[in-house]
């Protein structure tokens, strides 16, 4: 075990916490001292939770260890029973209290409740939190699942279970939604959520469904394996992240169910084309980090490379679990996975590798932030802002069009600072410039240029004409029609100015606007250094080859 300031994954019995926070009447009790308790924050701080998890703790102290804890613990689940009355209960012991041996299961069985009791051995110095998860939610199948009848009522339309969402995963709420949406369009019926949201009656008739969708496998895997083995039912195998995988899931569905497979992408299916517009060519070839849980890890690596045209350059995941799934991947890539819990060996790797982009979690983001490289978070862990209010899925084909602006828009955003550290000297756009689309709402008197100040040896002026003109009532002398001041420039300067002609001044107009005005004063340079009275097309090119030296 390895002492550390941040961690990827919590100790497992956060993992049993997540699957009781995400059911609906069940309730945990924790084994654990007065500290161990920082876990309800997960849920209240940055989740936002409007409740408290379901976990009544022990909160055993250091005087306590000299008496009975067991008791305690027995205590503590009789008034947990007596007060919020669940259908279920799970019971364990958290990292610390794992070392006092005090056995919850056989405690608990002792008390002989009148509720089914779920006891965890979560080995905390050996697993992590979802490891822990996905044992929590297999014990509950194993202990809670009913036969279904031999002679199944018929069925108008195929139906499915969902395993895998739980409280605290990313986006979970919002992919459930956008999964059960495509599924009912296919023509299949979502009998079961589970965890998230489910109860205990729920989790009882998981097996009366025809098959299962497994979106989370480092949760769900394990549960949907024994559904599989105890009931012969069987399980998708494509996780719905990105427009190919979401192609191929309905595809896998269709197959299952014996349904038609739907002819085209539906309306809402943005990511392929808009990745393909010209706004993105300039993407293809950017060099992608990704790291994360291997579900979204293996998934980002596919839409990156395939959908995107970007390069991995590395990947890695702190799921020990699913190493092997995500070393097969990385060789697809020619890179070498990177498995580590450890954000300091992440870290490492990004420094020698010197990505454009960076997929990753809330880590991943610190780190990029430290090295100035745009970030996109595609997995847990997490923080407040990954748990937005408006729907934001990560599956799905909506949820291929938040993965395209998610990944996207951070490099815009580098496009954008590239360009104003380009042009941050230039008159339109340092920073005294006033917005130009706010310039009609500015009074008249403050639209007036200031005036250059001109060397102190007299010399011969030819003043701009000047037109007598009124705007709203006041007499504009000294004031051009555009109502700026007009500004004293040299005789000399002025006859040496070179003329455009009609061709280059069209050929100037296709330059963008942002840098068509640096364009121009480069080229009356350019012309004016080599004497050159008009300026054609050829000098325009002539002097963009000369400044892109």
């Amino acid at each position: 075990m390895q002492l550390t300031l941040w961690t990827y994954e919590g100790p497992p019995h956060v993992g049993a916490m997540r699957v009781a926070t995400a059911m609906t009447d069940v309730h945990y009790v924790l084994h654990a001292p007065q500290g161990d308790t920082y876990a309800d924050l997960l849920f209240t701080m940055i989740e936002r939770l409007p409740r408290r998890p379901p976990v009544t703790y022990t909160t055993f102290q250091a005087r306590d260890l000299g008496g009975d804890t067991a008791e305690l613990f027995k205590d503590a689940a009789r008034q947990a029973m007596a007060r919020f009355k669940p259908a279920a209960m799970l019971v364990g012991s958290s990292c610390t209290a794992e070392l006092i041996q005090d056995d919850p299961g056989g405690l608990a069985q002792a008390l002989q409740l009148p509720i089914p009791v779920v006891a965890l051995e979560l080995p905390s110095y050996q697993r992590k939190e979802n490891w822990g998860a996905s044992e929590t939610f297999y014990q509950l199948c194993r202990h809670l699942v009913h036969k279904p009848a031999a002679d199944k009522p018929a069925k108008a339309r195929p139906t499915c279970n969902i395993l895998g969402p739980s409280a605290l995963g990313f986006r979970h709420r919002d992919d459930v939604k956008e999964i059960t949406q495509l599924l009912n369009q296919l023509g299949v019926d979502v009998a079961v959520v589970a965890p998230l949201s489910a109860s205990v009656a729920d989790v009882q008739k998981l097996a009366e469904a025809d098959f299962n969708v497994v979106l989370y496998p480092e949760i769900g895997l394990a549960a949907a394996q024994w559904l599989q083995r105890q009931f012969d039912q069987p399980y998708t195998k494509t996780v719905p992240l990105g427009s190919h995988a979401t192609r191929d899931f309905i595809a896998e569905v269709c197959t299952l169910t014996d349904l038609p497979q739907p002819a085209q992408d539906p309306n809402n299916a943005h990511a392929h084309w808009y990745a393909k517009s010209v706004d993105s060519t300039y993407l293809t070839g950017k060099r992608v980090y990704i790291f994360g849980d291997a579900t979204h890890v293996v998934a980002a690596a596919r839409i990156a490379s395939q959908e995107m045209g970007f390069e991995v350059v590395g990947l890695g995941t702190y799921s020990r679990e699913f190493a092997r799934e995500v070393r097969d991947c990385a060789k697809r890539y020619g890179v070498e996975a990177l498995i580590t819990d450890d954000y300091l060996e992440v870290e490492t790797q990004i420094n020698a590798l010197q990505p454009e982009l960076i997929l990753g979690t809330q880590m991943e983001r610190h780190i990029a932030k430290r090295q100035g490289i745009p970030c996109a978070v595609i997995s847990a862990p997490v923080h407040v802002q990954d748990f937005p209010a408006r729907y934001a899925p990560q599956m799905g084909f909506e949820g291929a069009n938040v993965l395209f602006d998610t990944w996207v828009h951070p490099l815009m955003m580098g496009l954008e600072e590239h360009l104003i550290g380009m042009f941050r000297e230039d008159f339109e756009f340092h920073a005294g410039a006033a917005p130009s689309h706010l310039g009609s709402t500015r009074p008249a008197t403050e639209n007036v240029a200031p005036v250059r100040t001109e060397p102190a040896a007299p010399a011969p002026v030819a003043l701009t004409p000047t037109p007598s003109l009124s705007t709203n009532g006041i007499q504009a002398n000294g004031l051009t029609s555009d109502g700026v001041k007009a500004v004293a420039q040299p005789a000399q300067a002025a006859s040496n100015q070179a003329t455009w002609s009609p061709e280059a001044e069209k050929e100037l107009g296709k330059i963008p606007f942002f840098v068509r005005g640096k364009a121009r004063r480069n080229t009356e340079r350019f012309a004016q250094d080599l004497g050159v009275a008009t300026i054609t097309v050829e000098t325009l090119y002539d002097a963009k080859a000369h400044f892109s030296r």
